[in-house]
């Protein structure tokens, strides 16, 4: 159903005679604009028997990292000492064991 067509001199004869009444009428068309305009709310998905919110299902764990991922413990080792002597003692040579001799 569209609304009737509002003509130049109806708003003209409305805001001289009731300036209240044509905000009020205004207002009420841009809230309908607003209605037809918002989507309906979606209903909530019915989640499994047992399903606890924010957690794993029952009987499985989150995907660890791929294996291309996995760097061993001596790396990891080799990897923080680096950083720890480049950190505190940069104008020291380096004795991670990873840095080439000229650098260090």
């Amino acid at each position: 159903m569209t609304a009737p067509e509002i003509e130049p001199e109806d708003v003209a004869e409305m805001r001289r005679t009731d300036p209240d009444g044509w905000r009020r009428y205004m207002r009420q068309q841009i809230t309908n604009g607003k209605a037809r305009r918002e989507p309906a709310v979606k209903p909530v998905p019915v989640h499994p028997p047992g399903h606890r919110p924010g957690a794993w299902p029952v009987g499985t764990s989150p995907p660890g990292p791929p294996p291309e991922r996995q760097i061993p413990a001596h790396v990891w080792d080799q990897a923080v000492r680096h950083y720890r002597n480049t950190e505190h003692f940069p104008d020291q040579p380096c004795d991670c064991g990873n840095c080439p001799e000229e650098t260090r």
